[in-house]
């Protein structure tokens, strides 16, 4: 019985040995693809930087506010459709929540089918919009310009609104980052606006489009950036955690089998001196 036992604790111990060191193996191509895609999303980021700088430059320069009124709050959050990058888009999801919570007249534009999941349950009917098939392939700037011109012709009305993304800083850091989304009335009504010389109400229009459109183009780059460097990360600590149960997992098996073929060599030796005693 003792052997029947552990011969089916070895094959146990055998099979979770055995995908353990496949787990380790995909971790490890991810890691890879991960530390690929990472580089390349980093080049691009540097040259997608003044997009997004130079319209924020824009509205702090004119001093642009929120618009007056009670048009509520437009949040875009910026993720993507995959997973397995640690706390990319769950951060995210949490400053989303915390703000409709502070203002249930909130509208929220998602960029990528994660934080939809995280808001769909509790928070469905804030949900104006949401844009999928994002992360597949590096985003370029059509892609943006498409995202911002169905938000423009979806009609959406707010008087307060912020791009929520996460800006990359380091290999093993980010920073979940907000920039503030001005409505085409607010930008006609900033203080500082009549400096600049022949503009019109075409011209506003068609500059805060490519300002929607900059900004997002800049944060979708950011959050790229973000979400391929922290997925190397948590590939390269799950091919460490995966490392660290083989060591122990064959450490077990090698003293479970041990400890079967030490109990059968006793049973064959007590067989053996039970027959000589009775003979």
């Amino acid at each position: 019985s003792q052997q029947v036992r552990g011969m089916a604790t070895l094959k146990m111990i055998s099979i979770r040995l055995k995908s353990v060191k496949n787990i380790q193996k995909i971790t490890q191509s991810m890691k890879m693809v991960s530390a690929a895609k990472y580089t390349k999303a980093e080049r691009e980021l540097k040259l997608a930087r003044p997009y997004g700088i130079g319209a924020q430059e824009f509205y702090k320069k004119a001093e642009v506010k929120d618009e007056e009124g009670e048009k509520g709050q437009l949040i875009i959050a910026v993720s993507s459709d995959r997973g397995l990058c640690g706390a990319v888009h769950s951060s995210i999801g949490r400053i989303v929540k915390t703000d409709i919570a502070a203002n249930p007249n909130t509208k929220v534009v998602i960029v990528g089918d994660k934080v939809r999941n995280i808001l769909q349950r509790l928070y469905a009917k804030n949900i104006a919009m949401v844009v999928t098939e994002v992360g597949r392939k590096p985003a370029v700037f059509g892609d943006a310009a498409l995202v911002a011109q169905s938000i423009i012709n979806s009609g959406i009305e707010f008087s307060k609104g912020k791009i929520l993304f996460n800006a990359f800083r380091t290999v093993v850091s980010f920073r979940t980052t907000e920039m503030p989304l001005y409505s085409q009335n607010a930008v006609a009504n900033a203080s500082k606006l009549p400096v600049y010389d022949s503009l019109d109400g075409d011209v506003i229009q068609s500059y805060t489009e490519f300002s929607l459109a900059s900004l997002l183009f800049y944060s979708m780059k950011e959050n790229a950036t973000s979400e391929q460097s922290s997925r190397m990360t948590a590939m390269d600590n799950a091919s460490k955690n995966a490392g660290e149960m083989i060591d122990k997992l064959t450490m077990t098996f090698n003293r479970t089998r041990q400890a079967v073929i030490t109990c059968e060599l006793i049973e064959i030796i007590s067989g053996a001196a039970a027959l000589e005693t009775k003979n």
